[in-house]
């Protein structure tokens, strides 16, 4: 699976995980106003990564899958999906 990964300018070492730009906007509303504005900082193939710096890409592919998209936190706060 490929995705987006995206960096909240308003919340520091905060992330969202996504397919694509156009799965932004199916966001809830209270989590984008909580987020945004977002910033792009990379894309990724998660069928190829065996890890990620702070979680499982199994877990990743799992929330996008079922809720659309992958809520990362700053250490220290657990991360999830929301």
């Amino acid at each position: 699976m490929k995705c987006e990964v995206y960096r909240s300018n308003r919340k520091a070492e905060t992330y969202i995980f996504v397919t694509d730009s156009k799965a932004l906007g199916e966001l809830p509303d209270a989590l984008k106003a909580g987020l945004e504005p977002l910033e792009l900082v990379m894309t990724l193939d998660l069928g190829k990564r065996k890890t990620l710096a702070a979680t499982n890409p199994a877990s990743v592919i799992d929330s996008i899958e079922s809720q659309g998209f992958y809520l990362q936190l700053p250490p220290g706060n657990e991360a999830n999906s929301c």
